[in-house]
């Protein structure tokens, strides 16, 4: 397949780097010192499921010069995806599949509403991963999964496919649930609770989960994010939190959320497509969500200066 990465940091770079390396055409979309790098040197991923890099490499940072491809991956953050959804309309064609696999529940919408509903799928990823430097990825936990799912039935052959080709990739499995929508919000529900509460206790997870006062936070932030699941009708697991639970448990104890790292590093965050979302989202269905509105009220400050609108009032 001709697959496009918009976005080729540790989400995009990895998940690039293992098509490539299955053997599809891959594009990789960057900028600036990353994109230098990676024409120059190749992309080099260091990874718990063994370590490649890309070399020859396809990489611009002009959509256009890709032109069109049978999919494009979006991984930029999610504060980004409307841009990024203007950006890649000259690759998206007639037979284009767009998959998401940002954190949040909205992106697919979002490019939707810029794209059209024709090519946009469900997705998720779960992926412990970061730009190291550039031209450097660093996979350090979580064995890579995505899932991906239709939005309406003439998308079901070029997904499987899509599918298919993810799940052949070395480091990689891939699969499209019943329902992608509980998979998405599954998804959704710890690592929103881990971004929060991460980012207000700049802890790493190790931390958090144990420290009864921020397990308990932990544990009422996930029972919101649940709450708001299904007063939208989503048909999520009757032990979903348990679930959720079950990995923050599981995750090594110096793991933090790429939410939180930008929070402490006084970049742009995530804030408002996860804990933000949850509170808009609430609302709108007539549900109560005071631990993600303490949350989102406590970090809005950093996160307008990080945005340079610190402006009072």
């Amino acid at each position: 397949m001709k697959v496009a990465i918009m976005g080729s940091g540790g989400v995009g770079g990895y998940f690039g780097a293992r098509l490539a390396q299955g053997g599809e055409e891959v594009t990789f979309i960057a900028r600036g010192e990353h994109l230098a790098a990676i024409r120059q040197h190749g992309l080099a991923v260091s990874s718990i499921e063994g370590d490649v890099t890309v070399e020859p490499i396809r990489a611009t940072d002009d959509p256009a010069e890709a032109g069109g491809v049978d999919a494009v991956i979006v991984a930029v953050k999610a504060w980004q995806v409307r841009e990024a959804a203007e950006a890649i309309r000259p690759m998206v064609g007639p037979r284009t599949l767009v998959l998401p696999l940002e954190n949040g529940v909205e992106a697919a919408g979002v490019l939707a509403e810029v794209l059209g509903e024709a090519p946009v799928l469900d997705g998720l990823c779960g992926i412990l991963a970061w730009r190291e430097g550039p031209g450097r990825i660093r996979h350090a936990g979580v064995s890579p999964f995505v899932r991906l799912g239709t939005r309406h039935p003439e998308q079901g052959d070029s997904a499987r496919r899509l599918r298919d080709a993810l799940d052949r990739a070395p480091g990689v499995s891939a699969e499209m649930p019943d329902d992608i929508q509980a998979a998405v919000w599954s998804k959704f529900l710890f690592i929103c609770a881990m971004s929060g509460i991460g980012a207000i206790t700049r802890a790493p997870i190790g931390v958090t989960r144990t420290l009864p006062e921020t397990r308990s936070l932990t544990e009422r932030l996930l029972a919101e994010i649940e709450a708001v699941a299904r007063a939208r009708g989503v048909a999520l697991p009757e032990d979903a939190v348990t679930r959720a639970l079950r990995f923050i448990d599981s995750l090594p104890a110096e793991s933090t959320a790429s939410m939180q790292r930008d929070i402490m590093a006084g970049r742009p965050s995530e804030l408002d497509a996860q804990n933000g979302a949850v509170v808009r989202l609430g609302r709108e269905a007539g549900v109560p969500t005071p631990i993600n509105e303490m949350i989102h009220a406590a970090l809005l400050p950093q996160e307008r200066a990080a945005r340079g609108d610190d402006a009072p009032g």
